[in-house]
């Protein structure tokens, strides 16, 4: 179990900021309610319990975020196993201190 979590690639927050004028793929995992009030404009909202469900592109890498980074590593783990290249976003939207869409 910890060897899976130790062979799933993780970024910074700051690191994802970079990243953001690539074209990369970003799923927020937390639940619509979660995502709704706030996300970063290029997340698509997946919730963690939906994530078997996605397909994608499995050749590029998958950016992975949540509130704190717990249920982003559940879908990174789950999103490796089916094949993706994910990228878990460390401390997730509780760090993140870029802009957002949504929110009050």
């Amino acid at each position: 179990m910890f060897g899976l979590f130790q062979s799933i690639q993780s970024v910074s927050t700051k690191e994802l900021e970079t990243k953001l004028t690539d074209n990369i793929t970003l799923l927020d995992v937390r639940t619509p309610d979660e995502y709704r009030s706030g996300h970063i404009s290029k997340a698509k909202n997946v919730p963690v319990d939906k994530i078997a469900s996605h397909s994608g592109n499995k050749d590029q890498p998958v950016y992975v975020i949540c509130q704190s980074g717990m249920r982003s590593k559940r879908a990174a783990k789950a999103l490796k196993s089916n094949g993706y290249k994910p990228i878990n976003v460390r401390g997730g939207m509780s760090q993140w201190s870029g802009s957002v869409r949504g929110g009050k």
